[in-house]
This record gives structure tokens, sequence and C-alpha cells, in this order.
């Protein structure tokens, strides 16, 4: 790297292991990522870090910000959808003078909301081992800001799926789905020897510990497709698969 003229920036430099860490999230932290300036849980261990020589030690991390997504050292999406929720409603906060006057329709909030908010809290997804309560971790969320938005009250009485109608915005599980697996059609149409595709196939070797084993990212998308109705050749013709996953008819099988 130095022959290239690059550096490592020690200080932002951190070593994370696959299972040093717990399943536990923390809903609060002081921690701000270098890269997307926006608090995250702290991931810090207190230990004495890796030495790599020449007095040099990197900071051990149970959970890193890379690129805005979470990483939690002990897998899973956990960290990730606590962090993103977060993001969505800094984000919603920012933008509450227009979303929560009553001078806008709300088509038009929907639209904003769309864009601005719903796309923050979903960073990332396609690529999530989400399990039930993370989606609904991001459904609670959601329902919350569209309430306000709508200017109602749980004890209004109104269902979730009418709100969403009054705004013209699908419900945030669904728009998970849909980019998880066009981000799946995306990978399973590369090249065989594409490092990406070759990641997504690769199996890791070793003793898996005791218990059920953790759901896996290709689980996910298997029962995704089933629920659809779609194998993993109907991603090979892209329009096609698009159009299916997005409802749009032309479903194939």
């Amino acid at each position: 790297m130095a022959v290239k003229g690059l550096k490592v920036n020690v200080s932002k430099t951190k070593v994370m292991a696959r299972g040093d860490g717990d399943e536990s999230v923390e809903e609060s932290g002081a921690f701000v990522c270098g890269r997307c300036m926006r608090a995250v849980p702290d991931g810090g261990r207190g230990d004495d870090g890796l030495d790599i020589g020449e007095g040099v030690k990197l900071e051990r991390v149970d959970k890193f910000c890379y690129l805005g997504d979470m990483l939690n050292a002990a897998g899973g999406a956990d960290s990730a959808v606590v962090a993103r929720v977060r993001s969505g409603w800094r984000k919603f906060r920012e933008l509450a003078p227009f979303l929560t006057t009553k001078g806008p329709s709300l088509k038009l909030k929907g639209q904003v909301y769309s864009a601005c908010v719903r796309s923050c809290m979903v960073y990332g997804s396609e690529t999530w081992a989400m399990k039930g309560e993370h989606e609904t971790r991001l459904e609670r969320a959601e329902m919350r800001m569209i309430r306000w938005m709508c200017g109602v009250s749980l004890t209004d009485r109104k269902t979730s799926a009418e709100l969403r109608e009054r705004l013209g915005v699908d419900a945030i599980g669904e728009v998970v789905r849909r980019n998880r697996m066009r981000w799946y059609g995306h990978v399973v149409r590369k090249d065989d020897d594409d490092w990406v595709k070759r990641c997504m196939v690769m199996e890791v070797e070793g003793t898996r510990p005791r218990g059920r084993p953790k759901k896996t990212w290709m689980e996910v998308v298997r029962a995704d497709m089933q629920a659809k109705h779609l194998t993993a050749n109907d991603a090979l013709e892209r329009a096609r698969w698009r159009a299916a996953i997005r409802g749009d008819g032309g479903q194939p099988g």
C-alpha cells in the first residue's frame, strides 16, 4: 500500500473478530462514527488491543460502523437495525416542520417520507439476515412516524393499512424484502468467478456451536422466494424477476 501512496489511518482502524461479541443490543451510546457522523452504540471492549509492532496497538471492538452499516462481531442484524432506526428518527425530526404540518397533502408527505426518511431506515438492509423481531422494530418505528404525519393517535382506532394508504406508502417490511430480492437477483446474474457471488455461496469451515444455528441471509432469501413462488433460475431473467418481486405481474413459474 505504501508503494501506491496509500497510508492506513491507525487511529480509525479497529480489529473485530467474528464470534467475539454477544447478541445484546444497546439502545444508547456515545460513540460517533467517523464515516457517517452519527451516534452509534459504543463497541469498545476495554482490553489492551492488538499489538502490530512499532508501538502501535489497534483497538478491539464488538461493533463497528462501516460505510453507515453497523457490523456486529456476534453476527446478525441486531445492531444494524437499532442504528438505522435511530438514523431514521433523526432524519424525521429534521423534516418534522414539513411532515407534521397540516399544509402539504398526505400524498406529498408520503413521497418525502419515502425518499428521505425510510431510505435512511432501510440503508444496507439488502444484506441483513432479518428475523421477525427486526421487522417488528422497523414497523413499530415507521407506524409511529406515520401516525404523527397523519395527525392520528392509537385511540383513533385507525388501521395501519388505512394510514399507509392515505400516504401512498408500502409497509417497510415489504420494502426490505423487495430490496433484498433485487440484490439477490443482481448477484445471481454475475459471473461465477465474481468474488461477490463466490462469497454468497461460500461455506464456512469449522464446527458449529450447540443449539439452533443462527438464521443466515440465504435462509431469509429462500423464504422470500418461497412466499412468491420463485426459484433461483427465475432471477436469471432480470425483467421478469423485477416484475415478480414488485408484484407487477409476469410472475415466473
